[in-house]
């Protein structure tokens, strides 16, 4: 990883893993993915973006769930990683170990994406019958709870039903983590909405520790997240967005998914790195500081 040289003990697309015995230090690159392709060009100032956004909302929603947070404050930093401060500061989060559950709890607020295309085949997104006539970006009645499977780097997330959620982790968990799901999704939907901003759809991943479901991983973000603008917002089309759909639409008008992605142009990098900024500073109300 460009601006430390320790070998995490675990990689994801995004973010380095560093086991420290009873606590993980995560650590977020300004790598991006797409079509579970992790691409050659980076996003600047993208890790810190997750991790400070991330941070907020664990704040705002502390009175919903408790989450795996200890610390992301550079005084925290364990004394091996002290030299690389300067590196590290914005872009990592102390945190509590949990067991992590093995599905992605995604909430449809609107229809987009993989719900689109399923809904427009078949009248349905992960199996929930939806109301005939809905168009691409329409805001649904209630929020849906559309689980996923986690796959490995490379492999494809599949969609699946609530039932087939119910058989992995067993159907208490399974309400009590599409329930909490929704919750947490409203929660933060009417904070953004305040800050004019719509979040369309979002992914979130809980643990345990002591037997109590927590709040873990990133939450909210660019790259886990559709935001929308609400004053630019028109059922029936795309939406411009602060998030990698920027970066999903231009693969999909300069390749044909064979081989691996092209390199991104200068202006597309620096344009998904403003979105991403841009998501922070209209969520939080906050100035993001570079």
């Amino acid at each position: 990883m460009t601006g430390i040289d320790i070998s995490p003990d675990a990689q994801g697309k995004v973010r380095d893993l560093y086991d420290l015995g009873d606590r993980l230090l995560l650590v977020a690159s300004d790598r991006i993915s797409a079509f579970d392709y992790i691409l050659e060009d980076e996003i600047p100032y993208k890790g810190r973006v997750l991790t400070q956004l991330s941070c907020f909302w664990f704040e705002l929603l502390d009175g919903v769930i408790e989450n795996h947070l200890i610390s992301a404050d550079t005084k925290d930093l364990p004394e091996q990683f002290k030299p690389y401060e300067d590196y590290l500061r914005g872009r990592f989060m102390l945190v509590k170990k949990a067991d992590m559950f093995p599905v992605e709890c995604i909430v449809r607020g609107y229809l987009a994406g993989s719900g689109l295309k399923e809904y427009e085949r078949e009248g349905t997104v992960c199996g929930i019958e939806l109301p005939a006539g809905l168009v691409n970006s329409s805001k649904l009645e209630n929020p849906i709870f559309t689980p996923s499977t986690k796959a490995e780097i490379g492999d494809h997330d599949e969609n699946i039903s609530f039932e087939r959620t119910a058989e992995l982790i067993g159907e208490e968990a399974a309400t009590a983590l599409r329930d909490l799901s929704i919750k947490v999704y409203s929660t933060a939907r009417d904070h953004a909405a305040e800050q004019g901003i719509i979040i369309a759809d979002t992914k979130f991943e809980f643990g345990t520790i002591g037997g109590k479901i927590i709040l873990a991983d990133e939450v909210l973000t660019p790259d886990s997240s559709r935001f929308w603008a609400v004053d630019s917002y028109v059922e029936g089309q795309e939406q411009p967005s602060f998030d990698k759909q920027f970066v999903r639409n231009w693969l999909n008008e300069n390749w044909d998914r064979t081989g691996n992605p092209p390199r991104l142009p200068q202006d597309v990098i620096e344009k998904t790195s403003e979105k991403y900024i841009q998501a922070y500073e209209r969520i939080t109300g906050r100035t993001f500081e570079k």
